[in-house]
């Protein structure tokens, strides 16, 4: 199987591809620094498996598991491995249906053992590819965020974890208006993220309304944060509607 290892620091992706080396099974497709490299090896296909870190310094993690789930059946499975901890980083990793979170710093024998279990699951598996300050998950509670239901992880590679138009419920919260509701759906792409800021001018709506909806709809799993990184200040938080399933 076929590994593309994605880190910016040039000596995550030495360690990181000899680590490669020495598994049963697997060889190195390439070791690149960006996440654009990361969504081009993606799209001209050859990748199997993909190592992906979720802090890069041109776009997300996040927003390179949004691309390469656009690919569908084509899409590559991703085995997330970052010191990221926090609960919207990993939780928005694990809707983007990985295979599974790898704190770093690991060893090279946590790696081998992430990847053994990766290899025999796709072996037996048709197809299988606001507010407080947060406190960082460990890697056991990472882990078990894979194996419960709090998080529902699904290796189908391509397949959603929510549909593209939500089923509301039939009494919507208290400030949700069935029709913003609506055209704010449809005014959120699956591929192409906006920011509140932005959808608020579009709708002719306030950025507290926008946000409101978004934070709705966020809570519903009907749409994905991923982050904008800047030159300063705090990263930009960007919305896209979760894409339709992949027939």
């Amino acid at each position: 199987m076929r590994i593309l290892v994605v880190d910016d620091d040039p000596g995550a992706r030495l360690l990181h591809s000899r680590f490669v080396a020495q598994a049963d099974g697997f060889t190195l497709v390439a070791a690149v620094g960006t996440g654009l490299a990361a969504v081009g090896h993606g799209i001209r296909g050859g990748v199997d498996l993909v190592l992906l870190d979720m802090r890069l310094p041109d776009i997300s993690g996040v927003e390179v598991l949004n691309r390469l789930r656009t690919l569908g059946e084509h899409s590559p499975d991703v085995l997330v491995i970052s010191s990221s901890q926090d609960r919207v980083t990993v939780r928005q990793a694990l809707a983007g249906h990985v295979v599974g979170y790898l704190v770093k710093p690991f060893t090279e024998s946590a790696l081998l053992s992430r990847l053994a279990t990766y290899a025999a699951e796709r072996a037996t598996t048709t197809g299988s590819s606001t507010g407080s300050r947060e406190v960082p998950l460990a890697q056991g509670e990472i882990d078990q965020l894979l194996s419960t239901g709090r998080i529902t992880v699904q290796h189908t590679r391509g397949a959603p974890l929510a549909p593209i138009v939500p089923t509301w419920p039939g009494s919507l919260p208290k400030g949700i208006s069935q029709v913003t509701l609506d055209r704010v759906v449809a005014a959120l792409d699956p591929v192409s993220p906006v920011t509140a800021r932005a959808l608020a001018t579009e709708l002719s709506i306030s950025l507290a309304t926008a946000r409101r909806y978004l934070d709705y709809l966020e809570e519903t799993g009907a749409i994905d944060l991923a982050h904008r990184y800047g030159m300063r200040g705090r990263p930009e938080v960007l919305y896209r509607r979760v894409p339709p399933p992949t027939l």
